[in-house]
């Protein structure tokens, strides 16, 4: 038993088996990606450009974008390139490849949540230290724990995963070279590799949304202390759009790796999810973040009416 038959390539069947609807979503998908690209990177160049922005909200925001424009990339251009003609295939090392980002990437941006948690804590509830606290060194080394830890996580996990049997198997029911769905295509018994996947999607998944939980019950009393509503709105806004960002992204992927021998996998409805949380919610996030918050809104307009 070996792999030597998918040695060269693998089969991303997807869609394929309604052409009408890959037509539909080429488009959408396109569209979505694009404006994922633009969103994400006038974030970045706002935040940097605008001196008024130099604080670590956004320094941590920036990150945001820059991974979550990474995170789509990863693989929505393959996606497109299957949509638009009859091949459907990828390469061995390009698969390899996308398994080891989009798991990396994935798992960065669960940690880099609960990194933007902490910042929100610190500044609400100890407003006087915050800048003491929450230096610019600090800012660097907590982002560097995230890239750390997620790509650590994938490096796990991808090998585990694309060192399984699959007996000349090279047919993935998936749009992308997704782990739960190339554990599915294994000729071996899978059940040692889904628990050490279950282990390390509980620690890189459940772990910082439980920080993040921490820190907005301790949030919730320092708000409820403030006595204005005026005083009340600048912390609810922020947080709300950091709540919302955490809502999406964990939503999704607690209810795919926390049962990787899932059968949504295997059907649409399972595809539509992992589409969603690659392409929706990074395109999203500008979307969110920006309306709700003052700084920003007012350096996006000085940043487009610049002459």
């Amino acid at each position: 038993m070996n792999n030597q038959p998918c040695q060269e390539q693998f089969i991303l069947l997807g869609f394929s088996d309604r052409r009408r609807l890959e037509q539909i979503l080429f488009v959408f998908v396109l569209v979505f990606y694009l404006v994922t690209l633009v969103g994400n990177i006038v974030i970045i160049l706002v935040s940097h450009l605008d001196p008024s922005l130099h604080i670590p909200m956004y320094f941590f925001l920036r990150n945001l974008s820059f991974l979550d424009l990474c995170f789509t990339t990863s693989s929505i251009p393959q996606l497109l390139f299957n949509l638009g003609g009859p091949d459907k295939t990828i390469s061995y090392t390009g698969c390899a490849v996308q398994i080891f980002l989009f798991l990396g990437l994935g798992g960065t941006e669960c940690v880099l949540l609960a990194v933007m948690a902490y910042d929100h804590f610190t500044e609400i509830c100890k407003p006087l230290h915050y800048s003491i606290i929450m230096h610019s060194q600090l800012c660097c080394t907590l982002v560097s724990v995230p890239w750390g830890i997620g790509l650590f996580n994938s490096l796990v996990t991808s090998l585990v995963t694309m060192k399984l049997p699959l007996c000349g198997r090279c047919s993935v029911k998936h749009f992308l070279c997704e782990m739960p769905a190339l554990i599915k295509i294994a000729c071996v018994d899978t059940v040692a590799v889904e628990s050490t996947v279950f282990i390390l999607s509980v620690i890189i998944v459940l772990v910082p949304l439980s920080l993040i939980l921490i820190s907005y019950s301790y949030i919730a009393l320092a708000v409820l202390r403030i006595k204005s509503a005026s005083g009340r709105r600048r912390p609810f806004n922020t947080c709300g759009s950091h709540l919302t960002v955490v809502s999406l992204f964990y939503g999704n992927i607690i209810y795919m790796y926390m049962q990787p021998g899932n059968n949504s996998f295997q059907d649409h409805q399972g595809k539509f999810l992992t589409l969603f949380y690659n392409l929706v919610t990074p395109m999203l996030n500008p979307v969110i973040y920006t309306p709700r918050n003052k700084d920003a809104k007012g350096a996006l307009k000085r940043f487009v009416f610049r002459k």
